[in-house]
């Protein structure tokens, strides 16, 4: 089943000899809702390729506060993950699974090696990098020009669209910790958000009208 995926997925990006070795060498995993695949500081041997579903990257500051980087979906990579390949360093960020997720893991030392050998995974890496790179400008933007409750309701609708769902299973407590904010302050945000008809909710369920 999971060739079949891949080769679904992944045929119209590389050539066929690079899925043939992604067959070979990879090493296929599921992960439910939460799952942690990644943690900071952790030694990298192999680098995900996001067969279904999505995740959820985090870095964390001195003082153990978590903030959002940026989500993967199908298709996708972790640049992040990457440069630490490149650079045989440890991870600097936390990767969850944010649904059922299936991955498949690449060897490390198959990154450079596919670089010089297929152009069509060259063409991936670099866009990969410009991809993450602008998440994270963007995401950078928002916490210096944004307010709060903008962030907040950018936050849902990315979510809702991660998810292809306006029904979000998540408590007040999650949005607060992903945003790097009070529980206090997100519910208050929450209930104006409710007002303003932007959302519904319930116990640990939101509604987001628009996400599109």
């Amino acid at each position: 089943m999971m060739d079949v995926l891949v080769k679904q997925h992944f045929e119209l990006l590389f050539e066929a000899p690079l899925i043939e070795e992604i067959l070979q060498l990879g090493d296929f995993k599921e992960f439910e809702s939460d799952d942690e695949l990644m943690d900071i500081g952790q030694d990298i041997t192999h680098f995900p390729l996001i067969i279904s579903g999505s995740l959820k990257v985090m870095t964390e500051n001195e003082n153990g506060n978590e903030l959002l980087l940026y989500y993967l979906e199908m298709g996708d990579t972790c640049a992040m993950t990457m440069q630490c390949c490149l650079k045989s360093s440890k991870s600097k960020i936390r990767v969850t699974a944010e649904d059922l997720t299936k991955v498949v893991f690449i060897p490390v030392h198959k990154m450079e090696e596919w670089i010089v050998k297929y152009p069509s995974w060259r063409r991936f890496v670099f866009d990969s990098y410009n991809n993450r790179l602008n998440e994270m400008l963007e995401s950078i933007d928002n916490l210096a020009f944004t307010n709060l409750e903008g962030r907040l309701y950018k936050y849902l609708k990315d979510k809702a669209l991660i998810n292809s769902s306006s029904e979000l299973k998540i408590t007040h407590h999650q949005i607060a910790a992903d945003l790097n904010s009070s529980r206090v302050v997100i519910s208050r945000l929450m209930k104006k958000l409710e007002n303003e008809g932007k959302i519904t909710q319930d116990r640990n369920w939101v509604s987001v009208k628009e996400f599109a």
